[in-house]
């Protein structure tokens, strides 16, 4: 079931584009790039928490949620990736998977979402399809 006023169901590229399907979810990356390799993974359907899915479902978007993680560590090794899930503004079931870099951004602390606050943050078209690149060679 998808919601029509959701940017997650509509794929809405405003702040991010997508990187690749996955079982139950897709990937995305983020346009703002202040830490890089930053993605959100969406699940396909239109749910806000997690004990709305199924168990197979909770199963298969953690398996995707997991290789989503691995490949952005492998692409671009990262000191830690954090993991976050917000919605009160876009309740729809999403994770925001942000690397931190040791000495980098944030380092120690949480990550600030930005999503295009930050001008400086946002990369070129060109580099955004050198990102999801890396990121495919690693799922």
């Amino acid at each position: 079931m998808k919601d029509e006023n959701c940017r997650y169901c509509t794929h809405t590229t405003d702040i991010m584009e997508p990187v690749a399907d996955m079982e139950v979810s897709t990937l995305y990356i983020t346009r703002d790039q202040t830490y890089r390799g930053r993605c959100i993974l969406a699940f396909k359907d239109h749910k806000a928490e997690l004990f709305q899915l199924s168990p197979a479902d909770m199963e298969a978007f953690g398996r995707d949620l997991t290789k989503s993680a691995r490949a952005i560590y492998d692409a671009f090794s990262p000191g830690k990736i954090n993991y976050a899930a917000y919605g009160d503004t876009y309740p729809h079931l999403h994770f925001h998977l942000v690397p931190k870099y040791k000495d980098g951004k944030s380092w120690g602390g949480p990550f600030e979402l930005t999503l295009g606050a930050d001008p400086a943050g946002i990369v070129s078209p060109d580099e955004l399809t050198k990102l999801i690149e890396q990121i495919k060679r690693k799922l």
